[in-house]
């Protein structure tokens, strides 16, 4: 009795691992900023304008407006406009949330070692 492949499964297409693993890198980058991270703080609670961000962050327009912009290069955030002002909000809000979440467990799990990394820490010199 001769057998019949099962073609109802597809194949996993071809994945190159480091391409891969260097687009998670370009994403870790894209969140390595404290005023990107806190823009997305805010922005987790809803949509807002830069003046509004820049208000509650105590950031320069031009800083805001940059931060923005790379995070909006990197699909995280969007905007619309609303008058002659944008809206801006969060793409990806929960797998994004699901990110930062994690990230604040590993960092309660690591404890200080994270900030005192001579390579990446708070006193390493950039």
């Amino acid at each position: 009795m001769a057998m019949k492949a099962d073609l109802s499964v597809a194949p996993e297409p071809s994945v190159d691992e480091a391409t891969a693993l260097s687009a998670a890198a370009c994403m870790f980058r894209s969140l390595g900023d404290p005023a990107r991270l806190a823009i997305l703080r805010h922005l987790a609670l809803g949509e807002h304008k830069v003046v509004d961000l820049t208000a509650h962050l105590g950031l320069a327009q031009s800083t805001v407006s940059a931060h923005l912009a790379c995070l909006r290069d990197c699909g995280l955030v969007s905007s619309r406009p609303q008058g002659r002002a944008s809206m801006w909000s969060l793409n990806h809000t929960a797998p994004l949330l699901d990110v930062l979440s994690a990230a604040e467990r590993l960092l309660a799990a690591t404890g200080d070692a994270v900030a005192l990394c001579p390579t990446y820490g708070e006193g390493a010199s950039r």
